[in-house]
């Protein structure tokens, strides 16, 4: 299997009136997103996998688009389950999500619990790459959250909010799917990039 990628979707428009799974991407977080367009590694990517949330689908298409492939979108990729609080106030939200990452084992505020989110989303994109060629680059279209869990899967180094995404989203890092198994991966080889940060890294042969 070549390098895949991971990458969580940019800037949103913020409305407390639509559930937050129905955001859309923002006027900045699609300019940033067609600046990453031109990221050299962008035309080794096979295919395009996004999460069913509407601005990871944004994200994933916008991107196959450009490539001339087709995106789809799989279960199990979804950011971590926040529908018992709903949306919250930046401050307030920053204070659920430092516990949820602090306390995975526990549900806080009814939010899905880390440990059961880390493993639903690995458990995802090991069934999608499954279901691809081993020479396959693939790029996972998804959330800052669910993200963070599966760098800390590849990394085994528990789960922690010390490798969460830079704040604004619209991040990515490379990854082997090898670690899905082997959890070897360093902070290093799986550090966090902005999308318009041009990056010259091969991913394919």
């Amino acid at each position: 299997m070549a390098t895949c990628m991971y990458l969580t979707h940019p800037n949103v428009d913020i409305d407390p009136a639509v559930p937050v799974t129905n955001w859309d991407l923002s006027d900045v977080g699609i300019a940033r997103l067609r600046k990453g367009l031109r990221q050299p590694w962008l035309v080794s990517v096979d295919h395009v996998i996004t999460s069913t949330e509407k601005k990871a689908l944004e994200t994933g298409r916008l991107i196959a688009n450009h490539l001339g492939i087709d995106s789809w979108a799989v279960e199990g990729l979804h950011e971590n389950d926040r529908s018992s609080t709903g949306y919250l106030p930046p401050e307030e939200f920053e204070k659920v999500a430092d516990e949820f990452f602090e306390r995975p084992a526990v549900s806080i505020r009814g939010w899905e619990r880390a440990l059961d989110a880390q493993s639903r989303v690995v458990a995802a994109v090991k069934k999608a790459l499954a279901e691809l060629p081993d020479t396959a680059s693939v790029l996972f279209a998804g959330h800052g959250g669910v993200g963070s869990l599966l760098r800390c899967h590849l990394m085994d180094a528990g789960i922690t909010r010390n490798f969460d995404q830079p704040a604004g989203g619209g991040c990515y890092f490379f990854f082997d799917p090898e670690d899905l198994e082997k959890k070897s991966a360093t902070s290093e080889s799986t550090a966090w990039r902005r999308i318009e940060q041009l990056t010259d890294k091969v991913v394919k042969a």
